[in-house]
């Protein structure tokens, strides 16, 4: 059996820099898949929790994980967002959970938003 693949939204990657318990598993033994937009959420969000030589060690780490975003993932995306529209979803988590999809990848996080959805791995 071969690693699982999951997408880990922004709010997992904050997580995992936070080293929360119960993303622990998530750490070892599993491919990991990001964007460069959960990069910039996650450097902003440490940019001004802790400087920038915090953010840019978080931001450097996780870069390898990071891939390109299609023309289909996008317009895909967006329609999941417009089929959403009372969860207020952002686009860059919009973007993420498509490409979950699309990669066979579970998507990781604790957002409220994505708690009932198929295809995630909600953890708190």
């Amino acid at each position: 059996m071969g690693k699982i693949t999951y997408f880990f939204d922004t709010y997992a990657l904050f997580e995992i820099v936070h080293e929360n318990k119960n993303y622990l598993p998530y750490t070892k033994n599993v491919t990991l898949i990001i964007t460069k937009l959960n990069l910039m959420e996650l450097h902003y969000r440490l940019l001004s929790l802790y400087g920038k030589n915090y953010a840019e060690t978080a931001y450097n780490k996780f870069l390898e994980f990071s891939v390109e975003i299609s023309d289909e993932v996008i317009k895909q995306a967006n329609e999941f967002k417009s089929l959403n529209k009372k969860k207020r979803l952002s686009y860059v988590d919009c973007i993420g959970y498509v490409l979950a999809k699309i990669s066979n990848a579970k998507f990781l996080t604790g957002d409220n938003q994505f708690k009932e959805m198929e295809n995630v791995e909600f953890v708190k």
